[in-house]
């Protein structure tokens, strides 16, 4: 669907991209992080065809961005992290306004209709878009992207300013949508990036320092491994065994699950859950859960970013 080809870009003496490349298949949602001025606002700007590159290639869905940017736009969608909307306009009016901008051939008040209800701003389309709230401005935005049915979108933080329900509600709509759609989604939210993306790029630098499934980074790549045990005894009998394990580097305690039973989180250099076992059948302690832990995508990028990170799970 998209094929970034050996970006890059200079700003003055600044590279600001480094050889940037990857590429989604369609119907992939990815997740494109990096710290301030790692280059994803840079590389996302040229991926639209907002700015164009010193050197590199953006095809979209094989069309060439540089040699036919016309039909390549045709192709995105995009909501930046400010909704480029006009305040003075009702929302179904800016829809309109919009749909006869892009040119779209759909049948305008179906089209529009339908993409309302996906987003949920049915009950704004009569209601100035300067007396909206910032979420409802945030959706309509995406409405605006969505207008045409593009086969890419291009997502900058698209649950700002958002609350609690909005955020549930916009993640499992991206989640629907990228069955349709290819997606990418930059987000300063981790959290968010990991509940809803099923890759994940990382930025930094003007360089690509991690490109995997998401499940893969958070799962591997790191030097400790984590484990969830419970088990029934004496807790300070069951911390005693567990400290003394040897490739155990730390135990901590997480109190008491139920009556007599207690959770703790094993780190260790290697794989000790044999050794686990074995331990506490010895000492006559009931295992009642263990199971390794993922380490979060926090973790994990601020891993990437410092450099103490590789797939082959050692420090590099």
């Amino acid at each position: 669907m998209i094929k970034v080809e050996n970006l890059t870009k200079y700003y003055g003496k600044h590279k600001a991209l480094d050889n940037v490349g990857f590429s989604l298949e369609e119907g992939e949602i990815l997740g494109f992080l990096g710290p301030n001025g790692a280059g994803k606002s840079t590389t996302m700007n040229i991926i639209t065809g907002y700015i164009s590159s010193d050197s590199g290639n953006v095809l979209i869905d094989g069309i060439d961005m540089l040699e036919n940017p016309t039909q390549a736009k045709k192709k995105i969608g995009y909501l930046p992290e400010i909704p480029p909307l006009y305040n003075d306009m009702t929302t179904g009016k800016y829809l309109e306004f919009m749909f006869d901008l892009k040119r779209v051939r759909l049948p305008k008040k179906e089209h529009i209709d339908e993409i309302c209800t996906m987003v949920k701003i049915s009950d704004a389309k009569d209601r100035i878009i300067k007396h909206l709230s910032k979420g409802y401005r945030q959706r309509i935005g995406l409405a605006q992207a969505l207008l045409g049915d593009p086969p890419l979108l291009i997502l900058d933080e698209p649950t700002a300013g958002l609350d609690p329900q909005q955020i549930i509600e916009m993640r499992k709509l991206i989640r629907q949508l990228g069955k349709k759609h290819t997606v990418i989604l930059s987000s300063h939210v981790l959290s968010e990036v990991q509940s809803v993306c099923d890759k994940i790029i990382v930025i930094n630098n003007g360089k690509i320092v991690a490109d995997d499934f998401t499940s893969k980074l958070t799962a591997s790549g790191r030097d400790t491994k984590r484990i969830r045990l419970v088990a029934e005894g004496r807790e300070k009998g069951i911390y005693g065994v567990l400290k003394n394990i040897d490739g155990v580097r730390d135990v901590v305690k997480n109190g008491e699950t139920e009556r007599g039973c207690y959770e703790f989180v094993i780190e260790s250099n290697t794989d000790v859950r044999r050794s686990v076992y074995r331990a506490l059948v010895k000492a006559d302690c009931s295992i009642l859960l263990m199971s390794p832990m993922e380490h979060s995508l926090e973790e994990t990028f601020l891993a990437i970013i410092s450099g103490k990170f590789n797939e082959n799970g050692g420090k590099s």
